[in-house]
């Protein structure tokens, strides 16, 4: 299936969607509207009880008894199971819609805190990783975003998603540290059950049954899935023979892997490095997420709408590698606060345009799956992170993290100006 049969089918789907919805004319826009929003809701309200039970992890494994090295297998577990869980969730939503695969989300993550929360002993505390394979509400919200959207809109609708981010990271770390130290630590993991009960509900009466039309055998016949299970080796490698989509799944792994590295070690080289307490290290992470949230809702859209999305692509890996270098010099933890603005914007920029990229080279009834690809890239950074950047802490310090970064995104720049990538540039 070449690129303009797709791109026909694709208009011909985005002209369908309010007969989709049972709605026409404005109404059509106001439902897809308030689906939207509702995304947006249960994205914020995942992170944020992600980002809650994230802080008070550590102590948790503390007081039951495991040392640093079984904390390590614990975060790899999860890991593990987030990386192989992220295709098969993707593939899930192709196949059964992205209301269910929503609520497939919502409600693992009921039971992964209902576990936490009767988590007495180390096993209990392994078991509760297990529902995380299905834990994915960003590429849930991604998927039925993707679905309600034009290709036209899709970039800045999905920057937007960045909002729902910092919101997470700052909500969740505050709440997550102020009820633990008030009423104990196990607080916070009750707040999150309730809230993911509250969640599966939202999912469940406020997304449709169907969030995109079924398209006609014009387009389907050549380009959809041939495999009914939901991890087949053979279908992600069709996808990545669609053009253009193996060069930019290359760009988006390899130009923010050094960062992930350096994020990995971070609590160490803010210990370590910054000499920062657990406090300071806190307040540095509520920055991080207000300069998301800035970035993604009121520059990353914005941009997309007046530049073509490879021109943003090589914005984004230049800015990387100048990051790099500025990494490579920085001494004092001010110097990482001025450094961090580029590079907030940069992994902004990155992760929004490669996702929306990717998703509009491949049929609509693919687009879960490449979702669930692009939400194992991260996974994958924490299941191979701690010791490639232990190694390389050890070894030659925080500056090889910055010269890492500088050397990979110059070479990945050079690429994207000589390389021809075939894409379906569409802005407004």
């Amino acid at each position: 299936m070449n690129a303009k049969a797709i791109s026909e089918g694709e208009e011909e789907a985005s002209g369908m969607r309010n007969e989709t919805l049972g709605e026409s004319g404005h109404s059509g826009e106001v439902k897809r509207g308030q689906v939207i929003l509702v995304a947006y809701l249960i994205a914020a309200l995942d992170l944020t009880f992600l980002f809650m039970q994230l802080g008070i992890v550590p102590y948790l494994a503390k007081s039951l008894g495991l040392d640093s090295v079984g904390f390590g297998y614990l975060q790899t577990t999860f890991g593990v199971l987030q990386l192989v869980g992220g295709y098969i969730f993707g593939r899930f939503a192709d196949q059964f819609g992205a209301r269910a695969a929503l609520i497939l989300s919502c409600a693992s993550g009921t039971v992964f805190f209902l576990l936490m929360s009767i988590s007495t002993s180390i096993p209990l505390l392994f078991l509760s990783r297990l529902p995380g394979v299905f834990m994915h509400g960003l590429p849930g919200a991604q998927k039925v975003i993707t679905d309600m959207t034009s290709p036209s809109q899709r970039a800045d609708a999905l920057g937007k998603l960045g909002l729902c981010f910092g919101i997470g990271m700052i909500a969740g770390s505050g709440l997550g540290g102020v009820l633990s130290s008030k009423f104990g630590i196990f607080v916070p993991i009750y707040v999150a059950l309730v809230g993911s009960l509250i969640k599966t509900l939202i999912a469940v009466v406020w997304i449709p049954s169907q969030t995109k039309p079924k398209l006609n055998q014009h387009v389907t016949e050549n380009s959809t899935s041939q495999s009914g299970s939901l991890f087949s080796i053979r279908e992600i490698l069709r996808l990545m023979k669609f053009p253009g989509v193996m060069e930019v799944f290359i760009v988006k792994v390899f130009a923010g892997f050094p960062l992930g590295l350096f994020m990995i070690m971070f609590s160490i080289i803010s210990m370590d490095f910054f000499g920062l307490e657990a406090v300071e290290s806190g307040y540095l992470m509520s920055y991080f997420g207000v300069l998301q949230m800035v970035v993604q809702g009121l520059v990353v859209g914005k941009l997309a709408n007046h530049c073509t999305e490879m021109t943003l692509l090589r914005l984004s890996v230049f800015v990387f590698a100048s990051v790099g270098l500025g990494m490579a010099l920085m001494r004092t933890v001010w110097h990482y606060c001025i450094i961090a603005v580029p590079l907030v914007f940069a992994f902004s920029m990155l992760t929004t345009i490669t996702d929306s990229i990717l998703t509009k080279a491949v049929p609509s009834s693919d687009t879960g799956a490449m979702l669930g690809i692009c939400a194992s890239v991260q996974p994958l950074t924490r299941t191979v992170g701690p010791t490639i950047g232990g190694v390389l802490y050890k070894q030659f310090g925080v500056s090889s993290f910055g010269y890492l970064q500088l050397v990979v995104n110059i070479v990945l720049f050079v690429y994207l100006l000589k390389s021809k990538i075939p894409l379906r540039e569409v802005k407004s």
